[in-house]
């Protein structure tokens, strides 16, 4: 998989480094964050993610990347309910905006670090397309459950990049904490793994994205709360890994450095 032009990146820690090549200072997301926006949100994103945004990142990931998606029909089954989709965070733009691609026909939430919504521009629009940054404070973190709470009513899908950090490219799975399936054990609605592959093209130098969809996966309310978190983890992970052996192109490798 890997060839003479793989460039190589050296990590201590999978779970804390960032290679992000964006440089942005966050913002504190206090109590006065909106979540969800006042009156004229949903007309905003009704018209910016619905009738722009969508199509823009269809094009977009169709001509840069080649994207397909497989076994996208599995979702399906959420149809009735919310659910909340888990992916591996390996691409800043696309991982932005396959969560899109995956849901539709409904829209996509994706919870996301407070960088995302501190750009000049780009961070006054990001809430409307769907970003839900994570809480600083008490308030902060009421109103994020209130968001949610609203957003599962609806039924609307929310994604989870559960690894945190971004490593362009990488072909595997990291590591990552279970504290993210607390959300879908709350609700008690399905969950899915998507895996992200890179894959090589006879004409372009630029991977083909290849997206895999599995599950649902159910929590399971005869266990502990902290059992059923456990398990969907693991069974997340395992999907994630399964399917991360499918990627044929290695642009960047990633290697521990030993001590």
């Amino acid at each position: 998989m890997r060839d003479k032009h793989t460039k190589i990146i050296y990590y201590e820690n999978e779970l804390e480094e960032e290679f992000s090549q964006a440089v942005i200072n966050p913002k504190r997301i206090d109590g006065s964050y909106k979540y969800l926006g006042g009156p004229l949100r949903p007309f905003l994103r009704g018209v910016l993610y619905h009738v722009i945004a969508k199509p823009l990142a269809y094009i977009f990931l169709k001509l840069k990347y080649g994207h397909r998606i497989i076994n996208r029909q599995c979702l399906r089954e959420a149809k009735d309910s919310g659910c909340f989709v888990y992916g591996n965070h390996t691409n800043a733009m696309a991982d932005a905006l396959i969560p899109s691609m995956l849901t539709h026909p409904k829209g996509a939430y994706v919870i996301v670090h407070p960088s995302n919504v501190s750009m000049p521009v780009l961070g006054k629009l990001t809430p409307a397309l769907g970003a839900l940054p994570l809480p600083d404070d008490k308030v902060a973190s009421r109103n994020f459950t209130f968001s949610l709470d609203k957003l599962m009513r609806r039924k609307n899908c929310i994604a989870i990049y559960p690894e945190a950090h971004i490593w362009p490219y990488y072909t595997g799975i990291r590591s990552y904490k279970d504290a993210s399936f607390r959300y879908p054990v709350k609700y008690q609605v399905p969950v899915y793994a998507f895996t992200n592959t890179y894959q090589r093209r006879k004409f372009r130098k630029t991977p083909r994205i290849v997206t895999y969809v599995d599950g649902p996966f159910y929590p399971n309310s005869s266990l502990s709360i902290k059992e059923q978190r456990m398990k969907l983890h693991q069974q997340v992970i395992q999907s994630m890994r399964k399917y991360c052996k499918k990627s044929n192109m290695e642009l960047i490798k990633y290697v521990k450095r030993e001590d």
